[in-house]
């Protein structure tokens, strides 16, 4: 069966739009009709006037177009995949930790469960964690959950001091300085471009730092013909398709191969996909007042973006 014939085929007949994460398969990227970050996704999720939402992604991404759209059918190619950076916060421990600091505004990153939203008061982005933390007043004391790169990385550069939750993203964290340094020595004229997720050390060293949007218009618009990208290795292939007389490489997760894949996005196949649309299911399902609370903050995300021109 050629799948991708009869997923566009479906498609049509039930009105039905496909969004996909930059950390999908190729496959899935080329089929989609909307390929982008998080906030790119939770933007275009605003816009869908469809009957079916089929989002190629994780679990937490398939919950916040829900939130968006809760009268819309979305469906999920596999309900499995999950997100390691969301399952470092647990909702019960979250809240032991935020009644530590009843005084401080809460700022959770996208990459949560709908329940950790329902204690948050902003959500961000990579693409606007700065300049949603930069909108606040100064002396504005902030909780920020649950990636403590990206956190500590907003501190560094806004100057603030954000108590951090100490979680991380399983892909990102484990990238190594001295990969990114191997792979430079062959390839010295390559400029390092880092997602703001990896840990300081490698940030430290990166020429560009910025959401998989950022970089994708960073390689695009820069003048350099090779690039070292220490982010999901998913993302290469819209770079290469965009830049296609640029090399990428990615850096590798360890010594045993080239790749850096999220077990989790990867999850999700051309198979999955016919099959979830077809059967109109594994669909996003919702405690009404948990999507309720939870949509307040990501809704507040989407205004700041939308008047700081964030896109």
């Amino acid at each position: 069966m050629n799948y991708s014939n009869e997923i566009l085929k479906l498609k049509k007949e039930k009105n039905a739009i496909i969004l996909a994460h930059f950390y999908q398969i190729p496959e899935i990227q080329d089929i989609a009709d909307f390929v982008g970050d998080s906030l790119g996704l939770a933007q275009k999720a605003t816009e869908a006037d469809v009957d079916i939402i089929v989002f190629a992604g994780v679990h937490f991404m398939a919950e916040t177009a829900k939130m968006l759209n809760p009268d819309t059918l979305v469906v999920l190619p596999d309900l499995e995949a999950g997100c390691s950076l969301a399952e470092s916060c647990p909702v019960d421990k979250f809240v032991d930790f935020k009644n530590k600091y009843p005084d401080h505004l809460v700022i959770s990153y996208i990459n949560t469960t709908a329940a950790i939203k329902t204690y948050t008061d902003i959500v961000c982005t990579s693409g606007n964690a700065v300049q949603i933390v930069e909108s606040l007043p100064k002396d504005q004391k902030i909780i920020f959950a649950p990636d403590k790169n990206l956190g500590g990385y907003i501190n560094k550069v806004t100057g603030r001091n954000m108590i951090l939750w100490d979680g991380t993203c399983e892909v990102h964290d484990i990238l190594t300085t001295e990969a990114i340094i191997k792979l430079k020595e062959d390839n010295q004229e390559a400029k390092v471009i880092a997602h703001p997720e990896c840990n300081a050390q490698v940030l430290t060293i990166a020429d560009y730092i910025g959401s998989t949007t950022g970089m994708i218009k960073f390689t695009q618009s820069d003048n350099n013909q090779q690039y070292i990208v220490a982010t999901e290795s998913g993302i290469i292939h819209q770079m290469q398709k965009l830049s296609p007389e640029k090399e990428f490489l990615i850096v590798p997760a360890d010594s045993t191969c080239s790749c850096n894949d999220c077990p989790y996005m990867k999850l999700n196949t051309l198979e999955k996909l016919y099959l979830a649309l077809k059967n109109e299911k594994p669909a996003i399902n919702m405690d009404k007042d948990i999507m309720e609370k939870a949509r307040i903050p990501i809704l507040r995300m989407l205004d700041i973006s939308k008047k700081l021109k964030i896109i």
